[in-house]
This record gives C-alpha cells, sequence and structure tokens, in this order.
C-alpha cells in the first residue's frame, strides 16, 4: 500500500507540467489534447516540461471528458501482401502518421479482404473504439462507407470512388489526385515521341482510379482524332501480375503497338517482364510509361518513365481533413486534389 501511494504522488500532474511551462491548466490540457488553440510558443514550454517532467496523459479520464479515444483508423481493402509489397501503401501510411504527428492520435491499420478480417473489423469501427476512420482502396461494393455513416464516425476516403462519378453520386470526404490529367500527359507524351499505336492497361473499373485514368487515356487518344481502339485496351487490378498478363494479352492481339500505358507502376513492371519474354526492346520496340513514380521506377530496367502522384501529401492531407471533422471545424471544400505530373525517364 505504502509503495503504491509513493509511486502515485510521484507521478507528474496536470498541474505540475503547467507550472513548469509558465501556463495556465487549461493550456496544458489543449495542448495533450492536440488543440490547435494554442500558441507555437505555449506548444513547445508545454511540450518541453512534459518531456522533461515524464508527464503521461490518463488516457482513459480523458476520453470520458472529451468523449473522444485518440484514436483512428486507417483501413486498406486489400490483402496484406499486397499493402506491405507495394510502395503506394506505404507512402500512405509515412503521409498519414506525418499528419498525425503533432496530435495526440494514435494511429490503427487494418487489412479487411477475408470476410473474417471484415467482420473483425467492422465490429471495431465504433465511437468506443475509435474517432474517425480513413478508408483506403475501396472498391464500389464496399459496405464501409455507409455502415460508418450510419454510425456517425467520420471518415475521409484516399481516392474518389467510382461510384461518385455519376451526375447524381452523393457527396464524400476525400482526398485524390488528377488521375485523368496524369493518364492525359501519359499518353500526349507517347504520342508526342512519334509512337502511333498507344495500348493501356487499364486498372479495375469499380475503382476511382481505374475509370478515371482510362477516361484520361481515351481522351488524350481522341484529341489526335483517332478512334479508340477497344482491342488496345486491355484490364488489371494495378498488380504486377495483372500487368504481365495484360501485356501478354496485348502482345497477342496487337503485334505492331509501340507503346503502352499502365494505369500503375506495378502493372508497368509486369508489362516491362512480358515484353522482355517476348523479345521486345524498352524503349526502342515498345515504350512503356507507368502511373505512381514509386521509389522502385527508378530502379527498373530501365528506369521508369512514369506520372507522379504525391502519394506521402495525399497521405498527410487525409489526416488533417479527418482531424477537422473529428474536431467539427468549418471545412468549405471536402475535396481535395492533388496534381499529378510526368517524370522522363529512359524506358519511352
Amino acid at each position: 500500500m505504502t509503495t503504491q501511494r509513493t509511486r502515485s504522488l510521484g507521478r507528474p500532474t496536470l498541474d505540475a507540467v503547467a507550472a513548469r511551462a509558465g501556463v495556465g491548466r487549461g493550456t496544458v490540457s489543449r495542448v495533450v489534447n492536440g488543440s490547435p488553440q494554442v500558441s507555437p510558443e505555449a506548444r513547445a514550454a508545454v511540450q518541453a516540461a512534459i518531456a522533461e517532467l515524464g508527464y503521461v496523459p490518463n488516457r482513459a479520464a480523458r476520453a470520458l471528458v472529451t468523449q473522444r479515444t485518440d484514436s483512428i483508423a486507417l483501413v486498406v481493402s486489400e490483402s496484406e501482401e499486397r499493402v506491405f509489397a507495394e510502395p503506394f501503401f506505404a507512402g500512405i501510411v509515412r503521409g498519414v502518421s506525418s499528419g498525425l504527428l503533432d496530435t495526440s492520435m494514435q494511429l490503427w491499420l487494418a487489412m479487411a479482404q477475408s470476410p473474417a478480417e471484415r467482420e473483425r473489423i467492422e465490429h471495431h469501427l465504433t465511437n468506443q473504439h475509435i474517432d474517425g476512420v480513413l478508408l483506403l482502396s475501396l472498391h464500389d461494393a464496399d459496405p464501409l462507407p455507409t455502415l460508418l455513416e450510419q454510425r456517425g464516425l467520420p471518415a475521409v476516403l484516399g481516392g474518389r470512388p467510382a461510384r461518385m462519378l455519376q451526375p447524381d453520386a452523393q457527396d464524400a470526404y476525400y482526398v485524390d489526385v488528377d488521375n485523368a490529367g496524369g493518364a492525359r500527359q501519359a499518353v500526349e507524351y507517347l504520342f508526342g515521341r512519334g509512337r502511333r499505336t498507344v495500348a493501356t492497361i487499364a486498372g479495375p473499373q469499380d475503382m476511382g482510379a481505374g475509370v478515371t485514368r482510362l477516361s484520361g487515356y481515351r481522351d488524350a487518344v481522341e484529341a489526335t482524332g483517332r478512334t479508340v481502339d477497344e482491342r488496345l485496351i486491355a484490364y488489371g487490378d494495378f498488380s504486377e501480375a495483372s500487368g504481365t498478363a495484360s501485356m501478354r494479352r496485348l502482345l497477342e492481339e496487337n503485334p505492331d503497338l509501340d507503346a503502352v500505358f499502365a494505369a500503375s507502376d506495378p502493372m508497368a513492371f509486369g508489362a516491362l517482364r512480358a515484353l522482355q519474354e517476348a523479345g521486345c526492346r524498352v524503349p526502342e520496340d515498345v515504350a512503356v510509361v507507368g502511373f505512381d513514380d514509386a521509389p522502385i521506377a527508378r530502379q527498373a530496367n530501365p528506369p521508369l518513365t512514369t506520372v507522379h502522384q504525391p502519394i506521402e501529401e495525399m497521405g498527410r492531407q487525409m489526416a488533417r481533413l479527418l482531424l477537422a471533422r473529428i474536431r467539427h471545424e468549418d471545412i468549405p471544400q471536402p475535396h481535395i486534389l492533388l496534381d499529378a505530373s510526368l517524370v522522363e525517364r529512359a524506358s519511352a
């Protein structure tokens, strides 16, 4: 009993932090709870006092006061294998973590692909466990956005769902990249370099990125006065294996093609493998352009020309938008659209 009381008395308190920092108790509380209504000087003083005293907030007690758990979930609707293998997902996680750096929020990551995984995740997605949800790699049949809305949990989507491309679609909070514009740049570049038969490996058509990148390809082809040849379009799921299979089919059906735009870097890597297997030189025989500008694009053979999308910035903006929703801040624009730009390398 005596030992327990001594340990309790020796634990730094909110008042002790306030005294050390030279601010009021309320200021310390706002810093601990991640409120933006604190001056940079006061925040720095409080954080220094917390570090010096070794103060650890009582999360359970704070949750009773704030009605918040200080936790958010990042739910990725893909397999664990893809999440950890493809650089896009790692970039999003880095960006989200960066966006939460100056807050007390804890990030909870979950992969939701199998029925068992989805059941566990849906059970956890309540306001008793988390304050908000980031949803990534959504397919149109995914029930999670509707479920979260019914439960009153703030959510932000990474990428605009394909269903939201319809004129009568309901609004949602999302952060996306100018996928159509980036695809147009890629295809215009290929035609500008003298390529005459430009194919594409499109992404899944139940995802917004898949639909809009294919739309950008179609727009660029038609802008040259050509008619879109459906035989020059193959469909993958953004994975490397699907890029290889699609490229093989395109070569079989279109032996005269001299360029391909793949709607993701992994699919472009798969296309490079299929072209090398077929004895095609890149870019002499067939030029290849991807989409992502993943770090490994520089290490491809040859280095990959690709569309750069600011993946980490996308993650940061997703976190910022979700924090604003959790804090009930005024959000004049629920959509954030980031620019995409072409990066020229040796594959095209």
